[in-house]
């Protein structure tokens, strides 16, 4: 599970642009807190606190808690806008969260034990199907991370979502097929040498062929 995050927050009496504008002229970043059944409420953040859960990793997926004028908020992050020019954020949208609470997030993907890879160490490449998945669960057990051993895999090998342990009660979106998180590919010299010999066949096949259609061609030619 990921560890519950703090964050200072204030209110914001109004909603609306011109109070979010007012609000960012000010060096804040306005955003809402809403669910629960409860009124949405209005809030503005530190910018350089909400930067540095953003550059942190796992943001979307992380449980935080706002002290919001003394008043404790368990949230979770929803969305994030942010300014096209400059990729500052402009508002963010949290979601008031209990321990029952279920959400879907996308958790990230840490593959371990690559020194263990036979394909690796051979000069295979891991290339990266999902570096995050997509899972439902309650929002205090949500994994800070998926973990995936490469322990014994060779090139060819695939790692498909049946083989990765996940933690009691966390379960994928997708449940109707067994999809694929990563492979273990073939070094790109192999495969471009195995490409270009594949393309010397067919073309000497082609050669053949030719030769035996003019043949056939001069005899009843003759």
């Amino acid at each position: 599970m990921s560890e519950i995050q703090t964050m200072p927050a204030k209110t914001r009496e109004r909603a609306g642009k011109g109070p979010a504008r007012a609000a960012r002229r000010a060096g804040l970043v306005p955003g809402v807190i809403y669910g629960a059944k409860k009124d949405p409420t209005m809030i503005t953040l530190d910018p350089r606190d909400l930067i540095r859960g953003l550059r942190t990793g796992g943001f979307m997926a992380t449980v935080y808690e706002l002290d919001v004028a003394g008043r404790k908020e368990r949230v979770l992050p929803r969305d994030v806008q942010f300014d096209p020019v400059t990729d500052r954020p402009l508002h963010v949208d949290f979601l008031r969260v209990s321990s029952a609470t279920l959400v879907t997030v996308d958790v990230p993907v840490h593959f371990l034990n690559e020194e263990e890879s036979p394909g690796l160490k051979r000069g295979g490449l891991l290339n990266i199907v999902r570096h995050e998945i997509e899972m439902h669960c309650r929002a205090d057990a949500i994994p800070s991370h998926i973990e995936v051993d490469l322990t014994g895999l060779d090139i060819g090998d695939s790692v498909h979502i049946s083989m990765i342990t996940l933690p009691a009660g966390v379960e994928p979106t997708i449940t109707d097929r067994d999809f694929t998180v990563a492979t273990i590919a073939a070094p790109t010299v192999v495969q471009e040498e195995e490409a270009e010999a594949a393309e010397g066949e067919e073309g000497a096949v082609a050669e053949g062929e030719e030769g035996e259609t003019t043949e056939e061609e001069g005899e009843s030619e003759s």
